[in-house]
């Protein structure tokens, strides 16, 4: 429960040829206060102390409730506007512009990391400045464009995003500002022309990123500056990609077949400036990567007459080094330190999935998905040397050297299986369970886990509805991952999990509405009813215990 407030307004106005939708949302969350149960396991996660500076010093402070996590609130704005015109039936130009913002958002988890020794706390701010993101949209339709039958759709985009990171350790007075601004242009564009049983899409992307870093050291007290490190290169960054596609389906005589195939084929270039070497004595000035990207799909879907659906698709795909992979300066957890590799290549896959669904009457799907990805040169933050040291000093701290590398070869396998009966017209069960694995594969034999795998999930519940009223209750459950299936020193945060690993844990939730004529409606619900504490895998933060909330919609 984090005493959350969200305000939501829109209105719309339109005649045939031009309609306008504008729409403002705000949102106050508050501290969020974690469950007061004990989950499977040992009770952890109390927010026991914080900081507050008095008299100009910083101070320890006893929490009054060690269940309230301090420092995790924040406020959300967002505005919507959207316009479309219909020039004529077959032609239709629309707007979309977004801009949102925020206060200031604390990193809780780097709030509570443990000082030297383990005592106190090691920083006295950490917190994200307001995120500002802007995104500007024009898309032009036309229904039908001589041989292509089916149409035309053309989007032209800028974003522009803003964000930055401020900390400063606890009894210092200098606090670490780092501020980062992305351009970010695109282009999307795609036909489509019918026949037969056959559709065929083509189509060209293309997106340009320019990328701004600067950072300074600032004295709280003085307001003097001196200069600081950049998280990203400090003489910018720029990447594009171009790339056309193919995609076409078709089916045969025989209505139970569909066939589909796509190609994808592009260019992609990178290029970094590293300006100042007062801090980092990087061997290089400049990197530039550049690679032509391919990659390809074959899929075939049989419809079954007793309601059998089975569905195989195959596929190559390819990710190449962004500005983040390649240039990035931070400290992914207190005493290591990530740095640029410029000799890191695109990772590739080729990957396989298989879909087999039974309907039965209206009354019950049963979905199940078996899927396996194979990885050619993963991408992977691990040890690393700088300039031939395996730790150099960072932030006054000396800290192990970790950077982006291509580790060989990484298989990444799942399934997941989903059920939904419907009991009666009115009543409706329904449950679902994922798993994922993923391995890389060592030289010398054996393997290592591969990061960002979730543990196993799943969800169980029932749904009753009429027209006026609707009840849910539902229980969401993860399974347990032991520290032995965390990539070590990666980005897993083992750091914020109990020593065996992350816990398993269930909520289960109640909601329900009911709708007073077309006007009106009110929901509400209570999410985690036991109160239940619990930490999704890699988060530094505990999720919410018991909480209630309520919504009510008025619309004229």
């Amino acid at each position: 429960m984090n005493s959350e407030k969200t305000a939501h307004a829109d209105f719309s106005l339109g005649n045939k040829k031009i309609a306008a939708l504008t729409s403002f949302t705000f949102s106050d969350f508050g501290d969020l206060r974690m469950g007061k149960t004990n989950g499977l396991e040992p009770f952890f996660g109390k927010r026991r102390f914080y900081v507050e500076r008095i008299n100009g010093q910083d101070s320890l402070v006893a929490n009054s409730d060690p269940y309230v996590q301090r420092f995790s609130g924040y406020r959300q704005y967002d505005f919507l506007e959207k316009v479309v015109y219909r020039q004529n039936d077959n032609t239709s130009h629309s707007l979309n512009v977004q801009f949102s913002t925020s206060s200031d958002i604390p990193r809780y988890d780097r709030l509570t990391d443990p000082g030297a020794g383990g005592q106190g706390l090691r920083s006295a701010e950490w917190y994200y400045g307001p995120q500002q993101r802007l995104l500007a949209a024009y898309k032009y339709a036309k229904n039908n464009l001589g041989w292509f039958n089916s149409g035309l759709r053309a989007t032209v985009s800028y974003q522009n995003i803003e964000e930055s990171r401020h900390d400063r350790r606890f009894g210092s007075v200098f606090r670490n500002d780092r501020v980062e601004n992305v351009g970010v242009w695109g282009l999307e564009t795609e036909a489509q022309r019918n026949w037969a049983n056959q559709i065929l899409r083509l189509g060209v992307d293309a997106q340009y990123n320019d990328v701004q870093s600067e950072a300074l050291r600032q004295n709280i007290n003085d307001g003097t500056t001196t200069p600081l490190d950049t998280r990203y290169p400090d003489g910018g960054s720029k990447m594009w990609t171009v790339a056309a596609f193919a995609t076409h389906s078709w089916q045969p005589e025989n209505e139970h077949w569909t066939f589909s195939e796509g190609i994808r084929a592009g260019y992609t270039a990178l290029k970094a400036t590293f300006l100042n070497k007062d801090f980092f004595p990087f061997p290089f000035d400049e990197t530039t990567q550049s690679s032509p990207v391919v990659s390809g799909s074959l899929g075939a879907v049989w419809n079954g007459p007793t309601g059998w659906r089975v569905a195989v698709n195959a596929s190559t795909g390819f990710r190449v080094p962004n500005v983040d992979d390649l240039g990035k300066v931070f400290e992914s957890q207190p005493g290591s330190v990530v740095v640029p590799n410029p000799d890191v290549k695109p990772e590739k896959t080729l990957n396989l999935d298989l879909n087999v669904t039974r309907s039965l009457a209206d009354r019950l799907r049963w979905e199940n998905t078996l899927w396996v990805t194979a990885f050619r040169d993963a991408i992977v933050a691990d040890a690393f040397q700088f300039n031939g040291q395996d730790s150099i000093l960072y932030d006054g701290e000396m800290s192990r050297v970790l950077a982006n590398q291509n580790k060989r070869n990484a298989t990444l396998w799942g399934f997941s299986s989903g059920l939904e009966a419907d009991v009666y017209d009115d009543l409706a069960l329904y449950g679902s369970l994922s798993y994922t694995r993923g391995r890389i594969q060592q030289d010398e034999g054996g393997d290592l886990p591969l990061d960002h795998i979730p543990p196993l999930y799943g969800r169980l519940g029932f749904r009753w509805h009429t027209s006026k009223a609707s009840v849910e209750s539902f229980c969401v459950f993860n399974g347990k991952k032991g520290i032995h299936d965390y990539f070590l020193n990666g980005e897993d945060n083992e750091q914020y999990a109990p020593r065996g690993g992350m816990p398993a844990w269930f909520t289960v939730n109640l909601r329900g509405g009911y709708r007073f004529g077309k006007a009106f409606a009110l929901q509400a619900g209570i999410d985690n009813l036991l109160d239940m504490q619990y930490r999704a895998f890699a988060s530094g933060i505990n999720g919410p215990g018991r909480n209630f909330f309520v919504t009510v919609r008025v619309g004229w």
